[in-house]
């Protein structure tokens, strides 16, 4: 969420891999909650992808952006590394969930939110 606090503060973006499996739905479901708890604004991952002008300088202009992968495929990350912009990379299967097995509860998304926001944050 951009500065309008006038101080020196931060602007954390995050991105979410929407992909069909289990862990693309964790990817963005962490990302809407890290969201709603201040940690960044949600954007488009997409349209980072499509080369748009906007969210190109947007993620330039980031304090930081985060980009939450579904799976070791990594397309947010590859994303990123092809148009040379700055990224932190959490892949979802790192916290415990198998790719096309577990089911994602509210317990599972909080507890991910919770382990990326301290890292974020530390």
């Amino acid at each position: 969420m951009p500065c309008t606090c006038g101080a020196d503060c931060e602007t954390n973006l995050v991105y979410s891999c929407s992909g069909a499996a289990n862990t693309g739905y964790l990817a963005d479901q962490v990302m809407r909650a890290l969201n709603r708890e201040g940690l960044g604004s949600s954007t488009c991952l997409a349209a980072v992808g499509a080369e748009l002008s906007g969210f190109l300088e947007s993620a330039k202009s980031a304090t930081r952006n985060i980009v939450l992968d579904g799976c070791k495929v990594s397309c947010g990350k590859r994303i990123f590394e092809a148009k040379g912009l700055p990224y932190t990379q959490f892949i979802m299967t790192d916290f415990g969930v198998e790719k096309g097995k577990t089911a994602i509860t509210g317990n599972i998304i909080q507890d991910v939110v919770d382990r990326i926001s301290s890292k974020v944050r530390a």
